[in-house]
């Protein structure tokens, strides 16, 4: 039906509780609408797409499709929500809230030559705040993780060369495929900067496992061709992914999503804006994450200018991860689904989907392609455009 679609994951912009928030500790949980509550802001592209109408909204003519998806992986991370877009509801992974084992610590030192430090469950810069001194004398990594089930090893650029994480990383990520410690991800997480003033880099890479046969196999093993746009390529371990282009934050992203809509092609783009998750959510921070809201509404409109007729574009996210929040988790919540095309003649709200899968499901669908994944409904099952 599309020549081309377009899904693009505003990472963490959850619209409020799911039916089983109160399992994960998150009632109350509302990314978006805290997000809005109490402020002025410009965020009249994605307003116009029905986005706000999820949260009490009251626009009356929008200009696509918007609905609610629910949440049915039994995690809150991203892993487990981008692989249920992709029609995977897998077992989750296991995480560490006090540590690693020392087990793994002492295999870890064995195996790349280097000590290790920390070993906690930490915000990213500040362990490298509290611990980033220490590194820079003694050479060990610092090692920690978060609630999900990521081992990160952050390492100053001068002292662990690039070459040298990543070749620890893969070393470490061969350790740890296998059953007796499932993590999820081990992630590569450079620094430059002098003590007292360690700042992250865009060098960031995740190691992921190998996903289980999802949407994006699908589609490459029956000649679709896949661009993935941001960290989707290290989420699904670069499986059924023709091409990838990594981004340096979300304005990155969105200057590579309005090149391919520019282009001449046709396929599936699979884009994730990170900065709202990474950078806003996690550090609690509801000013930057509105900010990046605006920006993000900012550049949408010089993309959708570039759309054409023959495709199509969806909005979603794969968890919440509400800055008013408790604690700096991830928060379980229902997700938005947008979808906008020039040539939808009609708009407005669709029912609510019972997973994240029906996304997939849509793909697969429009290309023409069965689904034999066992999750998903398409969308197209609502309201089929011509």
């Amino acid at each position: 039906m599309f020549k081309r679609v377009f899904l693009i994951v505003l990472d963490s912009l959850g619209i409020g509780e799911a039916d089983d928030a109160h399992k994960f500790g998150d009632e109350g949980a509302n990314t978006l609408g805290h997000i809005l509550e109490g402020r002025n802001y410009n965020l009249d592209i994605l307003e116009k797409l029905g986005l706000t109408n999820l949260v009490g909204g009251n626009v009356e003519k929008t200009r696509g499709y918007y609905m609610k998806a629910k949440p049915m992986n039994l995690a809150k991370d991203t892993l487990n929500g981008h692989y249920e877009m992709m029609g995977v509801i897998a077992d989750p992974y296991k995480t560490y809230p006090d540590g690693f084992p020392l087990e793994l610590i002492s295999e870890i030192q064995k195996v790349t030559g280097r000590d290790v430090i920390g070993n906690i469950a930490s915000s990213g810069t500040e362990i490298i705040k509290e611990l980033g001194e220490m590194h820079i004398k003694t050479g060990a990594l610092i090692v920690y993780t978060s609630a999900d089930s990521v081992l990160q090893i952050a390492a100053h650029e001068d002292v662990v060369p690039l070459d040298e994480l990543y070749d620890i990383c893969k070393k470490v990520r061969e350790i740890t495929n296998n059953d007796k410690y499932k993590i999820a991800r081990i992630i590569a997480r450079p620094f430059t900067g002098r003590i007292g003033e360690f700042v992250r880099t865009s060098n960031r890479h995740d190691y992921s496992v190998n996903p289980p046969l999802n949407v994006l196999d699908l589609l490459d093993k029956n000649g679709v061709k896949t661009i993935a746009i941001g960290k989707i390529s290290d989420i699904f371990n670069g499986k059924g992914i023709s091409s990838s282009v990594k981004t340096k934050d979300n304005i990155d992203g969105m200057l590579k999503l309005i090149d391919f809509s520019k282009g001449d092609f046709s396929g599936f783009v699979f884009a994730n804006l990170n900065d709202f998750d990474s950078l806003y959510g996690h550090r609690r921070d509801k000013e930057g994450y509105l900010k990046a809201l605006e920006e993000f509404n900012y550049y949408l409109p010089i993309f959708i200018k570039n759309i054409k007729k023959d495709d199509l574009v969806i909005l979603c996210a794969d968890h919440g991860n509400d800055p008013t929040f408790k604690g700096t988790d991830h928060t379980r919540e229902n997700v938005p689904v947008i979808l906008y095309s020039p040539r939808f003649k009609t708009s407005g709200r669709l029912a609510d989907r019972e997973s994240f899968a029906d996304i997939g499901a849509t793909v697969l669908q429009n290309f023409g392609i069965e689904n034999t994944l066992g999750y998903g409904k398409s969308i197209f099952g609502d309201n089929n455009e011509s």
